[in-house]
């Protein structure tokens, strides 16, 4: 039986190929002996790595502003430009100002005990409540660690307590240039209300405030709210007299003993003041305060964090001295101007205005300019498109007036062309006319005259002489020269008329014209004077075209017909038809097949019918002979049950004469 061996797993990928020779166990002894004396052989960059600590002290507690805000920029700056790796730890002293009065020696005791393997490498105390306890107990707070005083005022540094390794980086505060510029943004305040608290430190400002500020008693009256709990202040904020402004110190602790932290204070504040907020700290700036000359947080903590790193690297803390910090540029945000009407034009020369929420024009300036250019190109095409209409319409009047003389002069010649049949018309009922006038009159000169037959003789007369009416009214309305009037009509009644107007003419000339009418009426609205027109002129178009075929079958055939939404009429002949070619020329102006043909009347057609929202077409049929077609839309507001009650008689069911 074959044993089996153990291989340990990290081998197990060389030894599992079946390779047992001396030259891969060799290779994996080198690279074992090799990782482990590169990990004991410290480089360059873990020297680097090596870590540095950093105690920051906050006065009150680590979210007290302004100085919270300046631990934070610090650790920033720190960590960004520090070539070692930094453990920033942060402690608040608010322990130390406790009522017990072993409070103080609690907190270095604390302190000690967590530095008592390692002491830190550099202190760091921001604010003079900060500094005052760490002074206090520098002999027990690691009296060899380097420290720096940051943000601190330099009334507040106890600069006889400064030892070999502390130094201190402080700032000044003008309380005159504070409330001038309240002054100079508001000529006519009365009032300055100052929101502080009640602390040591804070008493301290006070008493300073009360002394630089006496040269403007006589003009401003000033209310410090140090002794009011933050409720009541509230209260007293939302009530000033008119020209009252506020000046915010951070309060700390309010006269009831509650800590007032972080950005909620000057928020609440903000919401009920009734008067513009200043400050001293552009760590305040963008919560509700106006602004003016402040204390930079950037420029502080970046000359902090340039003396850290001196330190750090070995030069000695006493050594190493700064300017006093003064007030930065005055900046401004305006918001807070808009808010309280306060106009730029006061503010100091230099001022920096942010949160300038910029207009239209500023923040999409190319996008307004294109749109204005845009709406300037299309206002100039709107009003050539205008002026172009303007002068289509006065074309289109002018087309309208030239057509309805063109019109009017169509129905002259084909009234001239009927003047034959026409006279022969009127010879008929005039010459019975006078036949019965006469009988009448020898009948009248006898003794005793048949009564009964002359009532005959004068109703003849009277039927004839409206026979005679009726020939002259048909050519009276195809002469007439009236404007377009739209109105409801019947197409049958307007076809029967043109098919009687006609009728004497067709029989002058051997033609048999014939007419059929749609079973109901087709009502339609139009002019009747033209509609007629149309119809008149493709009967006299077929008629002359029937009267040039060498053939017996001469007839003409008008019909209408109706469906849903259309009404249509047909007129057709018997004669030779239109070359194809020709078929989509036949409505142009000037076109014609008669030897004194003008060319207009199908063209005069075509116009008034499309006028009419119809239209108009040719076709020639299968034997012989062409078919003119006029499609109109029916009258929706025609009323069919008056139609429907005229009687059938009166249009008939062929229009033939």
């Amino acid at each position: 039986m074959r044993r089996r061996e153990f291989i340990p797993s990290s081998a197990g990928a060389v030894w599992s190929l079946g390779v047992n020779s001396r030259f891969f166990r060799r290779l994996v002894w080198f690279v074992l002996v090799y990782t482990a004396i590169a990990n004991l052989i410290p480089t360059r960059a873990s020297f680097a790595a090596e870590a540095k600590t950093v105690l920051v002290l906050h006065s009150y507690g680590q979210d007290s502003k302004p100085w919270s805000e300046y631990s934070k920029a610090l650790r920033q700056e720190l960590e960004r430009r520090s070539p070692w790796q930094l453990n920033i730890q942060n402690f608040s002293v608010i322990s130390a100002r406790g009522e017990q009065e072993d409070a103080e020696y609690q907190s270095v005791d604390y302190l000690r005990s967590v530095f008592v393997n390692h002491s830190p490498d550099l202190m760091v105390a921001f604010g003079a409540p900060g500094a005052a306890f760490v002074q206090t107990h520098r002999k027990e707070l690691f009296p060899g660690v380097p420290l720096i005083l940051a943000s601190i005022e330099q009334r507040r540094v106890q600069s006889a307590a400064l030892t070999e390794n502390d130094t201190a980086l402080s700032i000044k505060h003008s309380i005159p240039v504070l409330f001038g510029n309240i002054l100079q943004l508001l000529p006519d305040t009365k009032t300055v209300a100052v929101v502080m608290g009640n602390s040591p430190n804070e008493l301290f400002w006070k008493l300073q405030m009360v002394r630089e500020l006496k040269p403007l008693t006589d003009r401003v009256t000033f209310l410090f709210y140090n002794e009011l709990s933050f409720d009541e202040t509230l209260r007293k904020a939302a009530s000033l007299p008119p020209h009252s402004a506020i000046f915010w110190l951070q309060p700390q602790v309010d006269a009831m003993g509650t800590m007032l932290e972080g950005d909620r204070a000057l928020k609440e504040l903000s919401a009920v003041a009734n008067a513009p907020i200043f400050s001293y700290d552009d760590s305040f700036f963008g919560g509700g305060i106006v602004g003016g000359p402040m204390s930079s947080v950037s420029v502080t903590t970046r000359i902090t964090a340039e003396v850290a790193l001196r330190i750090l690297e070995g030069e000695k803390p006493a050594a190493i001295t700064t300017p006093v910090l003064q007030y930065g540029p005055a900046k401004y945000d305006w918001r807070q101007l808009q808010r309280w009407g306060i106009s730029e034009s006061r503010l100091p020369p230099g001022s920096e205005v942010e949160f300038h929420e910029p207009t239209m024009w500023e923040r999409y300036r190319w996008q307004v300019a294109a749109a204005c250019a845009l709406i300037l190109l299309q206002a100039a095409l709107i009003s050539g498109l205008l002026y172009e209409r303007r002068r289509r319409q006065l074309a289109e009047v002018q087309v309208s007036r030239r057509t309805a003389e063109l019109a009017h002069f169509n129905r002259y010649s084909i009234a001239g062309e009927l003047t034959a049949s026409i006279a022969h018309e009127l010879n008929q009922p005039l010459g019975a006319i006078l036949t019965n006038a006469e009988t009448a009159e020898l009948m009248l000169k006898s003794s005793a005259p048949d009564l009964g037959e002359l009532r005959e003789i004068v109703a003849d007369i009277q039927h004839d002489d409206k026979r005679a009416g009726k020939v002259l009214q048909r050519l009276r309305s195809l002469l007439k020269k009236a404007p377009f009037e739209i109105r409801d009509l019947d197409l049958n009644e307007i076809a029967g008329e043109s098919v009687q107007l006609l009728s004497p003419l067709s029989l002058a000339q051997k033609i048999d014209l014939r007419g059929f009418t749609a079973p109901v009426p087709i009502p339609i609205r139009g002019d009747p004077v033209q509609l007629q027109q149309v119809i008149v002129n493709l009967i006299v178009n077929a008629m002359d075209a029937v009267s040039r075929k060498p053939s017996t079958e001469r007839r003409v055939t008008v019909s209408t017909a109706r469906d849903v939404n259309f009404a249509e009429l047909s007129v057709s002949d018997t004669g030779l038809g239109i070359p194809t070619e020709k078929l989509k020329e036949v409505f142009e102006s000037f076109f014609t097949t008669k030897a004194k043909g003008m060319g207009l009347g199908l063209s005069i057609a075509r116009t008034i019918v499309e006028a009419h929202e119809g239209e108009i077409w040719a076709e020639n049929k299968a034997a012989s002979g062409a078919v003119f077609y006029v499609r109109l839309p029916l009258a929706a507001s025609f009323s069919e049950r008056e139609v429907s009650g005229r009687s059938n008689a009166q249009y008939g069911p062929r229009l033939d004469s």
